[in-house]
């Protein structure tokens, strides 16, 4: 399901700008290209799921994409801002501002309760305590999280951490989100929620998505689902 006609999605801005986009790691004597002259360009309020086998380099990219590796060959922009002119403490405050991550395995803090978590980016931004909470905890209720909100990462369950993990990605109201197996960890009904929230957001707010997946269901759900494969990406069929 496509939240703006075809012929909109084409006239938005571009949110995420990559070119010619390399990574090549060395080996001993011997060099692994990861990626390989990759491009890829998504627009504001666009959903982008990319697939692949184990091993293509899907994590690799969402790392480039979001600023937390450097590229061995070409560029990410952002915002039309280029992530390579950007030193390591204006890129973290960058991300902080413009870009939501939701990691496969959760990275929620063990010590801090699910509300706690969801707010950190804006506490870190310089909001309030109070304040950042109260934001955190209308994500938190958009997922379904309401009655968990004070309980620690130890006391939730697997599905219950990775919607925590989605609400801290939106609470700060990025332009761009990276997901890497975003539902992996759900069940139907609660992945289904998530899937109409992201609707919701890219057609709200614009908010750009880029999925990695193996979820068929999930990829065909999006606007577009690009195959990385041998280091670059092919168009697949269009979502219906």
């Amino acid at each position: 399901m496509n939240t703006m006609p075809l012929n909109t999605r084409q006239e938005a801005a571009v949110m995420l700008d990559c070119q010619a986009l390399s990574r090549v790691y060395s080996e001993g004597p011997q060099e692994l290209t990861v990626l390989d002259q990759l491009n890829l360009q998504v627009r504001a309020g666009e959903r982008v799921a990319i697939v692949g086998s184990s091993g293509s380099g899907k994590t690799t990219l969402l790392n480039l994409l979001g600023g937390l590796d450097r590229p061995s060959e070409g560029s990410v922009t952002i915002a039309g801002e280029p992530l390579a002119g950007l030193n390591e403490t204006a890129l973290g405050n960058f991300r902080n501002r413009y870009i939501g991550f939701v990691y496969q395995f959760h990275h929620l803090l063990a010590e801090f309760s699910a509300v706690e978590n969801a707010a950190l980016p804006l506490i870190i931004r310089g909001q309030s305590k109070k304040m950042a909470e109260q934001r955190a905890m209308q994500i938190l209720e958009r997922v379904g999280m309401t009655p968990r909100a004070n309980h620690r990462p130890g006391e939730l369950s697997g599905g219950e951490r990775q919607r925590v993990a989605i609400a801290r990605a939106l609470v700060t109201d990025p332009n761009l989100v990276l997901m890497d197996e975003p539902t992996g960890n759900l069940d139907q009904t609660t992945a289904a929620t998530i899937l109409a929230l992201m609707d919701e957001l890219a057609k709200e707010s614009a908010c750009a998505f880029v999925i990695v997946t193996h979820d068929v269901g999930l990829a065909a759900h999006q606007d577009r689902v690009l195959k990385l494969d041998a280091g670059k990406l092919i168009e697949q069929a269009p979502a219906l």
